[in-house]
């Protein structure tokens, strides 16, 4: 069974004037990245996902709405966020997996090396 989870990995606070309401105190960048967690193993995703919200008026924010000024912003903090690594991290349940199946090739490779 497959979980998978959201990270938050950045968020801002803008003061910026919203597209929409034209309100200087609602807007905030959240950069999130998913990870996927099994029995055996976490392994983040490579896409980062950003979102422009605003607070006062309760809209996400589209990049196509976006100011020269907000676009600014968002290449400043874009450039703040530090995702996490995409390798797969094992975990200890699969580190006993593979330790038994070494050991189960290991005993059978010994049985048929001593029955000739």
């Amino acid at each position: 069974m497959n979980m998978i989870t959201k990270h938050v990995l950045h968020t801002a606070r803008l003061n910026n004037n919203c597209p929409e309401c034209y309100d200087t105190e609602g807007l905030e960048f959240t950069f999130t990245q998913e990870e996927k967690q099994s029995k055996f193993y976490n392994q983040a995703s490579k896409e980062i996902d950003e979102k422009l919200y605003c607070h006062t008026c309760n809209n996400i924010i589209y990049p196509v709405n976006w100011t020269e000024d907000i676009e600014r912003v968002y290449q400043y903090h874009k450039k703040q966020v530090h995702p996490k690594s995409t390798y797969i991290q094992l975990k200890s349940f699969s580190y006993i997996f593979i330790i038994l199946g070494i050991v189960a090739i290991a005993t059978v490779a010994f049985l048929l090396w001593n029955t000739n």
